[in-house]
This record gives C-alpha cells, sequence and structure tokens, in this order.
C-alpha cells in the first residue's frame, strides 16, 4: 500500500490507517498498535526564576512549536515544517519567557501530556529535564511530576560544571530517577569535556542510562552547533563501556554518523524523534534493531507526527514495530512489562 507523507495540517494525518480525526488533531484506532513508550518528552522548564507555571494545570488544549494547523511533510527532519514565523515564537518562548508563566509553554504541562498519551495508546512517557549548575531546578519539577503519576518516568540532570557533582546526584538517585539528560547544545558543554567525562563514570556506576541531545539540527546558535557535532560523542563511548547512552534525535542532521556509532559501540542507541522518513528509513535498514527507541521531543511536535513516521517505515515488520515502539526501552529502563 502506498501511503501519504504529506499532510495538509495535523488532523490530516487521519489518512493514514491507524488514525481517526479528532477536534484538530488525531487519536489511534483501538486494537492496532502495542502500548507505546515514549523515551523523549518534557514539561515547561523554567530558568533564573523558580516555575512560574502550574505544570498540573488542564489547559483543554495543548500550543506545539509546530501548531497543529500547519502542513506536515513526514520524509524531512521535522523542523523544516516550521515556518520563519513559529521559528521565531519557539526561541522566543524557551530564551526570553523562560522565567514567567507567559506564552505557549503555559501549555506544556502533565495533564496536557497524558491527555495526549491516552489518546495516542503511549503507555508512559519519559521527562527529560535540562538544568545548569545554577539557577535552575528542572530536575525536581519532573521528578515531582514523575511521583504524581506512573505514566510519566523521570530522568535526573546534573550539569557537569556543577559544584558537588557526584552529591548532586546521588540525590536524584535516591529519588529513583532512570537516567540523566545532557544537552551539549543548551548546556553549553562538549559532549567530550572533561567534566562531562566525570558526569558518565558517576552514571555509569549508578546504573544510569544517560540520553544526550546528538547532532546539528540547524536552527541552533552557531556555539551550540558547534557542541552538538557527533564526532564529539565517540570519545564518551569508547571510555565508558558500562554507560549506556541514548543519541537523542539519532544524531539529528548528521543521522549517518549516529548510525555508524551505534554499530560500531554497544552501549549506544538511537532514539526516533524529529527523524524524517530518509533518515529513519536508513536506521531501520541498518542500525541494531534491539537499540532503537521510540521518542517524540513532545511539546515541541505533537506525538502522532513521530509515531506515523515509525507506523508507515515498519507496516510490514510488526516484530521490529513493537520492539521499537515498547520492548527496547522496557528492557533498557527496567520498566514493567
Amino acid at each position: 500500500m502506498d501511503l501519504p507523507t504529506r499532510f495538509d495540517n495535523l488532523r490530516d494525518l487521519a489518512r493514514l490507517p491507524w488514525f481517526e480525526p479528532f477536534e484538530d488533531r488525531v487519536v489511534t484506532k483501538a486494537g492496532l498498535l502495542p502500548p507505546i513508550i515514549d523515551v523523549h518528552s518534557h514539561v515547561a522548564l523554567a530558568y533564573l526564576r523558580p516555575m512560574k507555571i502550574d505544570l498540573y494545570a488542564d489547559t483543554g488544549t495543548t500550543e506545539y512549536y509546530l501548531p497543529s494547523c500547519c502542513s506536515v511533510d513526514l520524509e524531512p527532519y521535522v523542523n523544516v515544517n516550521i515556518g520563519p514565523d513559529q521559528l521565531a515564537e519557539m526561541k522566543r518562548d524557551l530564551s526570553f519567557r523562560a522565567a514567567t508563566g507567559r506564552g505557549m509553554r503555559r501549555t506544556h504541562t502533565v495533564p496536557n501530556l497524558v491527555r495526549e498519551m491516552d489518546e495516542l495508546g503511549v503507555e508512559r512517557s519519559i521527562l527529560l529535564p535540562i538544568d545548569f549548575p545554577f539557577f535552575s531546578e528542572n530536575a525536581s519539577y519532573a521528578i515531582s511530576a514523575g511521583k504524581r503519576t506512573e505514566r510519566l518516568v523521570a530522568f535526573g540532570s546534573v550539569h557537569p560544571y556543577s559544584p558537588n557533582l557526584a552529591a548532586k546526584l546521588d540525590l536524584q538517585v535516591a529519588t529513583g530517577i532512570r537516567g540523566i539528560k545532557v544537552h551539549p547544545a543548551v548546556q553549553l558543554v562538549a559532549p567530550d569535556d572533561p567534566r562531562a567525562m566525570e558526569l558518565y563514570r558517576l552514571a555509569g556506576e549508578r546504573n544510569l542510562v544517560v540520553l544526550w541531545h546528538c547532532g546539528p539540527v540547524g536552527i541552533e546558535l552557531g556555539i551550540s552547533r558547534k557542541l552538538s557535532q557527533v564526532h564529539l560523542y565517540e570519545k564518551p563511548l569508547a571510555e565508558n563501556p558500562k554507560t549506556k547512552f541514548i543519541l537523542g534525535h539519532s544524531g539529528a542532521l548528521q543521522f549517518e554518523d549516529a548510525l555508524e556509532l551505534v554499530k560500531k559501540y554497544d552501549n549506544a542507541y538511537l532514539e526516533t524523534s524529529s527523524q524524517g522518513l530518509v533518515g529513519l528509513r536508513r536506521i531501520l535498514e541498518s542500525a541494531p534493531p534491539e537499540r532503537i527507541l521510540f521518542g517524540s521531543d513532545w511539546p515541541f511536535y505533537h506525538q502522532a507526527i513521530p509515531l506515523a513516521k515509525v507506523l508507515i517505515l515498519t507496516e510490514k515488520d510488526p516484530k521490529l514495530r513493537r520492539a521499537i515502539l515498547r520492548d527496547n526501552a522496557v528492557k533498557l529502563l527496567g520498566l514493567p512489562d
């Protein structure tokens, strides 16, 4: 069956056989898919000042950085679909408004995420906080959300240049985190920085998975692009063989380089969020199938958009589909099956 890959808006994804329209979006049809685990999601992040957003408010709708009214082409890297006006608004929301309770981020809350999970059959989502050495406590917000509902599993975040690195990590470990998020482009630390290398060693000793933002995405600042080059991730993989690393976005625009890393190092995993069908097709053809994980990068994108790509490419392989959407994450993160 030739399936469409270009859509007028989010609701138009209902032309695919696994979805049906609902309001301005889609929901999955019952009984067609395994329960899904999304290993890459966020709620609103706060910097400089304490959280000004009520993370437990149901605002009725979610304002995505790729709005539901926009056309969607599944073939390229997903941010190609974000127009200049939406891109400018996204950057304002993630920067100037990060100390406020205003903007689209006020809708990036726990109830809004869980509602979307219910609509799409997502059993659990991994919350990924991002912190600086000072003036942010996003890990604590993610951990609190994870304690409120078993549907959300919190990772921690400790900036490599945090004072008392091990002690701060251990405080988060004591809450039950299963991994940590490291974002070189936002935290402005190279993946192979000596302090980052120490963090990976500590994570491995504590049986924590490290989920990186990995690879340039084309819309970041120049310094962030420089820090995200995929070749910088090889040294950590090589020198921390007991630490398991998830390459978020599968290397983004450098997915071919990330693919080589996952074939070379047994402790490397690929995560699908933001990849287009072009990159994801190569990944599914060549990567070890037990080391591919589904992610969405919610609330940048509705979870149905990355889900549709996996469904299209696994149409004739239900075993691979289940592995990517659920089983690989269960095994890696020790989640209840």
